[in-house]
């Protein structure tokens, strides 16, 4: 019997990521989730968790998101974990409720599964969710930050039992949340759910300038008002060990805006952009330039990832000019290894195409 167990173990762990709903044993209870990855994918590549809201299902949000689409339009893994039913619909434990259920391990756990099939980057591991799912973003950020490149909760809070921890590490954040919602309010109140769910988003702020060390006020710029959409959606960037960004949707509901073609921005591309970038985002400008290379983590302790559009050349230079590493590259996703150089600052420069970025190693 111990040898079937061991083979079928073998057999999910070489099943196509491409499969519908699988299943992955974590405390007794086979949890559920779909993997949606780019075609042809031959080596690691960043992965992006989306956690759904509460009472809704991951077949459901796949209909709506397309995740497959986003997989093949980023180069990346998308991973969207199923919750439980915990009497009040599918919910994550994100302390909101007394619960035994350990979902942040799960993920973690998760993560370790998907990275022994050796297509997972665990230098790029970012998560993202929709309410509730944006309230486990929090928690997934304040518990274990040392794990994940990046977060955005969407129309989630900080739960008030987590407000008091202090973050493991600064984390690159970007909070998003409309000043119409009824439903997670604003200032952290609900018309749905009555009482205080959590932090409201100026006190998240708060926590999270503390936790990333930010110091000055942030910069403001506003996305033009192309659509008519009823809604204007403003963009707050603060600078610290570790970028925090709120994008305020003045007049937003509890919804995830979708399409630029509709709204002023796309809430996925506007998080993808400042997932990869630089600095948590260009301030100031609505469509992405050219201007940058996109790379990440930025500051790293020795690997980096970079995206590249077309064929480059690219040179890394010290801050005397002296280049130090070249590599010539196709277009897609790559790893360069750093780890034989100085710490200190570093210009990464594409010949091919003149952009170029900074990056600091800090080990």
């Amino acid at each position: 019997m111990r040898k079937i167990s061991i083979l079928l173990s073998l057999l999910l762990l070489t099943m196509p990521l491409m499969a519908q709903v699988q299943t992955f044993e974590w405390q007794g209870t086979q949890r559920q989730y779909l993997v949606k990855s780019p075609a042809g994918i031959t080596r690691s590549v960043p992965v992006l968790y989306f956690l759904h809201g509460l009472g809704d299902n991951i077949t459901r949000i796949d209909n709506e998101f397309h995740f497959q689409q986003i997989a093949d339009r980023f180069g990346w893994i998308v991973v969207v974990p199923q919750a439980l039913n915990e009497g009040y619909g599918t919910m994550w434990n994100a302390g909101l409720m007394n619960s035994n259920t350990d979902d942040a391990g799960f993920l973690l756990a998760l993560l370790d599964t998907l990275s022994a099939r050796g297509l997972v980057n665990l230098d790029s591991v970012f998560f993202t969710g929709f309410s509730m799912g944006g309230f486990m973003t929090h928690r997934m950020a304040i518990e274990h930050g040392n794990r994940i490149t990046a977060c955005a909760p969407v129309s989630g809070l900080i739960t008030h039992s987590l407000s008091n921890r202090q973050a493991v590490t600064p984390v690159k954040m970007l909070h998003i949340h409309g000043t119409a919602d009824p439903v997670v309010g604003y200032d952290g109140n609900s018309q749905y759910f009555g009482g205080n769910l959590g932090l409201g988003v100026e006190a998240i702020l708060d926590y999270w300038e503390t936790a990333n060390n930010c110091t000055g006020e942030p910069v403001i710029d506003t996305f033009p008002n192309l659509r008519n959409d009823g809604l204007r959606f403003v963009r707050y960037t603060y600078q610290g060990d570790a970028p925090l960004q709120h994008i305020k949707v003045i007049g937003g509901n509890h919804t995830w805006y979708h399409s630029e073609e509709q709204y002023d921005i796309g809430y996925m591309t506007e998080i993808h952009k400042f997932f990869t970038s630089n600095n948590g985002g260009n301030a100031g400008i609505s469509k992405p330039t050219q201007d940058a290379l996109s790379l990440w983590p930025n500051p790293t302790t020795g690997k980096i990832t970079v995206e590249l559009p077309g064929k480059s050349a690219l040179e890394i230079m010290d801050m005397l000019g002296h280049i130090v590493a070249s590599f010539q590259l196709q277009p897609g996703t790559h790893q360069l290894d750093l780890t034989h150089l100085p710490k200190g600052l570093y210009i990464i420069k594409d010949k091919t195409s003149g952009t170029q970025s900074k990056v600091l190693k800090s080990h």
